[in-house]
């Protein structure tokens, strides 16, 4: 029976003095010694009990067991030569994938610029982007089919590990029909005499703004409930009622006075926003610097 702890040297020892034919020109190109490559072909051909060279004088030739294991050899140092060079690539960034999970408003308002520099520097890397809610990012996640997820906190799974990325602020909007209201503060209350549009059930922020408008007493029902914080925007924009958005996802409309935020008398805590890991999983090279760079940011 064949040793089967043949060393993959004593492997790579046989595949060059095939190459060569001679024991001396196979050590200097391995930086042995020759009696070394002598003594690792003596011990394959003891460990198969077959002949894998002819000596002669002129150096040496394969049998034909020789050429048959050399087939096997070859294959298999290639393979690894490939796997060397692909993990290579996967150290330089030039391929792999990045696969992120995030909302719609993250990704738009958030990560984009982050996305178009990490793809200008990194064109050979994969972008693969799922746009999704909280909960489906987490179950992305523990199925492995994204590395980074950006979600908003409050998040809570024991299995995921969380960082904090920034703080947003949250607030009320309303349009030109209603921007009256933005003169001088008001109840929330008063407020919500207007039409109300939020997102639809199961996002993080529409269970962020019952949560806390159940903390003052007040549970109401949205007039309009949307899927996008675009859609949020136009509503409001055209006068269906008062929006509760993320500031910072209609700064432009804020600042091209389309929207107009109104002042609450009763003050809207903060949140933040978060990138969320497997746990004792080491991050791929490529989302490993993206993370980097939006933390550093």
């Amino acid at each position: 029976m064949p040793n089967k702890l043949n060393s993959l040297e004593s492997y790579r020892i046989f595949l060059y003095t095939a190459r060569t034919g001679n024991f001396t020109k196979a050590a200097e190109i391995l930086h042995v010694t020759q009696p070394s490559v002598s003594y690792a072909i003596k011990q394959l051909e003891e460990s198969f009990g077959v002949k894998l060279f002819d000596r002669g004088s002129k150096g040496v030739k394969l049998t034909i067991e020789g050429k048959a294991l050399l087939d096997y050899i070859e294959q298999s140092f290639h393979l690894i030569e490939r796997g060397e060079r692909k993990l290579l690539e996967l150290a330089n960034l030039h391929g792999g994938d990045l696969r992120i999970g995030a909302s719609g408003p993250i990704i738009k308002h958030i990560l984009l610029p982050f996305i178009d520099k990490f793809h200008a520097e990194h064109p050979n890397v994969r972008i693969r982007l799922q746009q999704s809610k909280t909960n489906e990012i987490s179950k992305q996640l523990k199925e492995e089919n994204i590395d980074l997820g950006f979600v908003h906190l409050p998040f809570d799974d024991q299995e995921l590990a969380i960082q904090p990325l920034m703080s947003i602020q949250d607030c009320f909007l309303v349009g030109e029909a209603y921007k009256e209201l933005a003169d001088d503060a008001v109840s929330v209350r008063e407020l919500l005499k207007l039409p109300l549009l939020l997102p639809t059930a199961g996002s993080s922020t529409r269970l962020f703004v019952e949560q806390w408008l159940s903390g003052h007493g007040i549970y109401k029902e949205p007039d309009i409930e949307l899927t996008s914080t675009e859609m949020i925007i136009e509503f409001a924009q055209r006068g269906y009622g008062t929006a509760f958005l993320t500031r910072r996802f209609a700064q432009q409309e804020l600042n091209n006075g389309t929207l107009f935020e109104v002042k609450l008398t009763e003050a809207l805590p903060s949140r933040a926003i978060g990138v969320v890991t497997r746990k004792d999983a080491t991050l791929p090279a490529c989302s490993s610097i993206f993370l980097k760079e939006v933390m550093d940011q």
